[in-house]
């Protein structure tokens, strides 16, 4: 393990803009890679972990307890000091799923204790309560239905409305309280055609994330279309972050983004094969890189969420 000096004089560099051979973790956070779910502090090292499968979406509550996905029809929370499953909603056998073919790769904890779900294959958003009971039902538009791309990443916005990721469809949506698309965008191939596979070599529109920013533009995680773009209410593509325009770093299955309090964009790389960050935090102004989450070694090819823990009030 690199140690924390090493790291330290790396991270030196980088914020120099000099291309490093070594990064280190400069945040804490929590992520899923080759089969375990871990805590990564400042200096790169893992400070806790448990055998995990894979994941589309993760959320650290208050309590510290971990909101997350089982298998692929189950939101669970999982009680960081014990690491035992204390809560646990089953969407393949809930509220009118049974017997269906269901797959969860959203959810979010909400400010009143509830938890909201989205439901591929079925087609739908569903908040629920701790009881399991439900409280609301959002039928979604759905073009090209298919359970493992119904959807990726969704979130209710402080509006109250909803911004969805259909990866089938390539396209995001935004549905107000009672299901209504007031919001559509389809993302663009930019002239080019699409290729199979998950890596670098390949190309679509399956986007997997999108943040709503304070000037009321929106970020989106074009997936396989290896970018990133800010697109306003018209329709307009503002600025973006292609594949290879960062010195070092290819960009593969773009997955998640956090809007940092001070404006910096972390983001995240799946698919990209060794070498490459998981994540990486640019100042988007400049497209600086200021930071980059470089520990494939430890979690694999296949880390398609995270979340910071050392930075609060962030947009994800």
């Amino acid at each position: 393990m690199t140690s924390l000096r090493t790291c330290i004089a790396a991270c030196l560099v980088l914020s120099a803009g000099i291309p490093a051979t070594e990064t280190c973790a400069q945040h804490r956070l929590i992520t899923q890679g080759n089969s375990k779910l871990a805590i990564v502090d400042r200096s790169g090292e893992i400070e806790w972990e448990m055998k995990w499968g894979g994941i589309h979406d993760i959320h650290v509550l208050d309590s510290g307890n971990i909101l997350t996905r089982q298998d692929r029809d189950k939101v669970v929370e999982i009680d960081r000091e014990t690491k035992k499953i204390v809560w646990t909603y089953d969407s393949s056998t809930r509220n009118g799923n049974n017997g269906k073919q269901v797959e969860v790769h959203a959810f979010q904890p909400l400010s009143d204790g509830n938890v909201m779900i989205a439901e591929s294959g079925v087609g739908r958003i569903i908040e629920v309560d701790r009881n399991g009971k439900l409280l609301k039902e959002i039928r979604l538009k759905v073009n090209n239905p298919h359970p493992h791309t119904d959807t990726r990443l969704a979130r209710k916005l402080s509006n109250g409305n909803y911004l969805v990721c259909h990866e089938g469809d390539g396209a995001l949506r935004e549905y107000d309280g009672v299901g209504e698309i007031i919001w559509e965008y389809d993302v663009p191939m930019f002239g080019n055609e699409a290729k199979d596979g998950h890596g670098p070599e390949a190309f679509g529109n399956k986007l997997f994330g999108a943040v709503r920013l304070a000037n009321g533009n929106t970020l989106i995680a074009t997936g396989n279309g290896h970018s990133v773009i800010e697109v306003t209410p018209a329709k307009e593509i503002v600025w973006q972050l292609k594949q290879d325009e960062l010195p070092n770093i290819t960009f593969a299955w773009v997955t998640t983004l956090e809007v940092l309090p001070n404006g910096n964009y972390v983001i995240g790389n799946c698919h990209a094969g060794p070498g490459q960050p998981l994540l990486v935090e640019i100042e988007p102004k400049t497209k600086k890189v200021v930071w980059q989450f470089n520990e494939f070694d430890q979690f694999g090819n296949s880390v398609s969420n995270s979340q910071l823990l050392d930075v609060k009030n962030s947009l994800r």
